[in-house]
């Protein structure tokens, strides 16, 4: 059975423990229907020694997954996608669904100059329906809830200023009601 993923592909990987991570791919098995992915799905295997120079223990290595469970990301867009098949200058080519670009290398750089063409003119298009969809910014209406609490910091710090010379008062008035005490005593 053929693959749509191919060795040296940048892949994600879209189930499973390991699900949102990219990586490469460094091996394809058809009949199996795996790939090998790079840094994904890593498994710990217990090793002996087959010789002597050889060390034995727990080895760290990556396992491979269900290919069902990646899909390739695109080098034009850089979005995961499905694979579509199609020919340019008389050769099957891999596709990207989303942009239409080739996912293999020997036309990435084709298809990139075709699709910045055609966004090009896309945006040209799109340029007078957005000047026509411009207006001015409304100003929202502010809610009864955040009228409420300015109205209540302003009392308040109102309230705080008219104490604060109060406290003044009170305390020139005793410094006064000690001084004439103390004179009152030394006169005396």
């Amino acid at each position: 059975m053929k693959m749509a993923i191919k060795t040296g592909d940048t892949v994600v990987v879209i189930a499973g423990k390991e699900k949102g991570k990219t990586g490469k791919v460094l091996e394809v098995n058809p009949e199996t229907n795996r790939v090998l992915v790079e840094n994904i799905n890593i498994v710990k295997k217990h090793q002996k020694p087959r010789s002597q120079q050889d060390k034995g223990g727990i080895i760290e290595k990556a396992a491979p997954i269900e290919a069902s469970n990646v899909q390739v990301i695109c080098p034009v867009c850089g979005k995961a996608t499905r694979v579509a098949h199609r020919e340019i200058e008389g050769e099957k080519v891999r596709s990207c669904k989303k942009c239409n670009g080739s996912l293999d290398k020997k036309f990435v750089k084709q298809t990139k100059k075709e699709v910045k063409k055609v966004e090009k003119s896309a945006k040209k298009e799109e340029a007078p329906k957005a000047e026509v969809k411009k207006s001015a910014p409304k100003a929202e209406p502010k809610t009864t809830a955040t009228k409420t609490a300015k109205t209540t910091e302003a009392k308040a710090t109102t309230a705080k200023a008219a104490a604060k010379p109060a406290e003044k008062a009170t305390t020139t008035a005793k410094k006064t009601s000690t001084q004439k005490s103390t004179s009152a005593k030394k006169g005396n």
